[in-house]
C-alpha cells in the first residue's frame, strides 16, 4: 500500500489507497499548527511520505538457522469465531507474510487448534460455527490452501494420541510452574501463590485437568509435525520451552532421536499487544462486553471509523508527543495500530507524529485499517456467503488440509511407535 495526499479546497488531505483497485480513502485532516499553508502542505506531505507501506521482511530475516535447510513451520489459532484487530495484527498477518516470503522447500502448517477449545466447555452448534468462521478467516486473510496445510486440529486423532505418549515423560512440576496455569489457579482458588512453591493439588470444583496438561497437548502440536520453527509472541514462549523439555524427556527415555528442537519465530511484539480502544491498559479482547473496545476483520468502514474516533486517549496533550504506553497508554494504542499496518513501531510512528493531534492521529489510524483490512473484508464476507460454490471450497479446504496433515502426523507416529513398541 502506499499513501497519497490531496489538496482540497482549503486543507491537505491524506490518503491511503489501495493496491488492489486504487479506490482512495481520504479524510481532510485538521490543520496542524504552523504558521503559514505552505508550511501546513510541506508538513503533511512529509507525514505521509514518511508513513508510507512496507512490505513484509522476507522470511529468511525473521527464522534463524540454516538457510540452506527446509523449514517446518507450525502455528496454531483458537476457534473463537471471527478475529479481532488483535489477533490480525498479532498473529494472522504475520502468517500470511511467513507464507508469501517462504521458500518452496520450507514447509507451513495452520492448524484451528479446536481441540484447546474444549478447556472451557459450552455449547456445541458455537463451536461449530466457531470453527467455520475461523477456516473462513484464515482464507479471507490470504492463506492459500495449496501452499499452506490448514486444518482442523480435532481432524487428526494423531494430535491426541502422541500427547498421551509424551505426558508419560513430562514433569508435573514443570507443568506447575507454567505461568498461564498460576494465574488460572491464583484467579479460580483466590488464593496467591509464590513462583517458589506453586500447588497444582489445591482443590477447586472449577480447575479441570485440561486446564493444567494443555501445554502438553501444544507440544505434540507442533513435534507432531517436526516442527522446527514456531512463530510465537511473548506470552508464549514458556510453552515452546516447554515442548523443547518434551523432546529431551522423551528422548532420553527412549533413547532416540526423532523430534527436532522447534526454534522460535518471534513475532512482532508490539502488535501482540494491541490493546482495548476503551481500555488500553488491557489487551483488546473478545470477551469484552464493549463493542466499541475492539475492531473485527469483517467490520465495514463506517464502524471501524466510529470505534477508532470514539477511543480513549487522554487529556495530557492535544498532541501525540512522545510515545509513552505507561502514562498515555491510549495514545500509544493508537500509535501501535498504525504501526502494525505501516511496518512500523510505535515509537518509530510516535517520532514522525509528534506534532500530529489526536484527532489527527486517528484519522490517520481509521485511514490505515480501513485501507489494511479492506480486502479482508471483502474475501470474507464473500466466503461467508451460503451458496454451493462456497460451500465446495470450503468443504474441499478442510478435505485436503485435513489429509496432509494426517499424512504428516502419520509419518511421525510410524517413527514414535516403533522407538516404544507400539508398531
Amino acid at each position: 500500500m502506499n499513501v497519497t495526499v490531496k489538496l482540497g479546497h482549503s486543507a491537505p488531505r491524506l490518503a491511503l489507497k489501495s493496491p488492489r483497485n486504487s479506490r482512495t480513502l481520504s479524510t481532510t485532516l485538521i490543520h496542524h499548527d504552523v504558521s503559514s499553508p505552505t508550511k501546513r502542505f510541506r508538513f503533511m506531505k512529509s507525514l505521509a511520505k514518511k508513513l508510507s507501506f512496507k512490505k513484509s521482511p522476507p522470511i529468511k530475516s525473521i527464522i534463524k538457522g540454516d538457510a540452506s535447510k527446509p523449514k517446518i513451520i507450525f502455528s496454531g489459532i483458537q476457534p473463537t469465531g471471527v478475529p479481532h484487530l488483535g489477533n490480525y495484527l498479532g498473529a494472522l498477518k504475520q502468517w500470511k507474510d511467513m507464507q508469501d516470503n517462504a521458500r518452496e522447500t520450507d514447509k507451513l502448517f495452520f492448524s484451528i487448534v479446536d481441540l484447546h477449545a474444549l478447556t472451557i466447555p459450552g455449547n456445541a452448534d458455537k463451536l461449530r460455527q466457531n470453527r467455520r468462521e475461523m477456516l473462513t478467516s484464515l482464507l479471507a486473510i490470504g492463506l492459500n490452501p495449496e501452499r499452506s496445510t490448514i486444518f482442523y486440529q480435532g481432524s487428526v486423532p494423531q494430535h491426541a494420541e502422541l500427547q498421551w505418549i509424551l505426558s508419560c515423560t513430562a514433569s508435573t512440576g514443570y507443568l506447575s510452574r507454567m505461568t498461564q496455569w498460576k494465574s488460572k489457579l491464583s484467579t479460580l482458588t483466590s488464593t496467591p501463590l509464590s513462583s517458589s512453591s506453586p500447588d497444582p493439588t489445591i482443590s477447586s470444583p472449577a480447575l479441570k485437568h485440561g486446564l493444567f496438561s494443555y501445554p502438553i497437548l501444544q507440544a505434540a502440536d507442533i513435534l507432531l509435525h517436526r516442527s522446527t520453527h514456531v512463530p510465537v509472541g511473548s506470552d508464549q514462549k514458556q510453552h515452546l520451552e516447554f515442548a523443547r523439555e518434551c523432546v529431551t524427556n522423551f528422548h532420553s527415555a527412549w533413547s532416540t532421536h526423532i523430534f527436532p528442537s522447534p526454534q522460535t519465530i518471534s513475532l512482532d511484539s508490539s502488535s501482540s499487544r494491541i490493546m482495548s480502544l476503551q481500555d488500553p491498559t488491557k489487551k483488546m479482547s473478545k470477551s469484552d462486553p464493549n463493542p466499541k473496545s475492539k475492531i473485527f476483520i469483517n467490520d465495514d468502514e463506517a464502524t471501524i471509523r466510529k470505534k477508532i474516533n470514539a477511543a480513549r486517549t487522554d487529556s495530557i496533550s492535544a498532541t501525540v508527543g512522545e510515545y509513552d504506553p505507561v502514562n498515555r497508554p491510549g495514545v500509544a494504542n493508537l500509535l501501535e495500530i498504525l504501526g502494525g499496518f505501516t511496518g512500523k513501531t510505535g515509537e518509530k510512528v510516535a517520532e514522525e507524529c509528534k506534532d500530529v493531534t489526536l484527532a489527527q492521529l486517528k484519522m490517520l489510524t481509521a485511514d490505515a485499517v480501513v485501507a489494511g483490512l479492506e480486502e479482508v473484508r471483502e474475501r470474507f464476507l464473500l466466503l461467508g456467503e451460503d451458496t454451493e460454490v462456497n460451500r465446495k471450497r470450503v468443504k474441499e479446504t478442510e478435505e485436503v488440509g485435513t489429509q496432509s496433515a494426517k499424512e504428516s502426523a502419520e509419518r511421525t507416529m510410524e517413527k514414535v511407535r516403533e522407538a516404544i513398541g507400539l508398531d
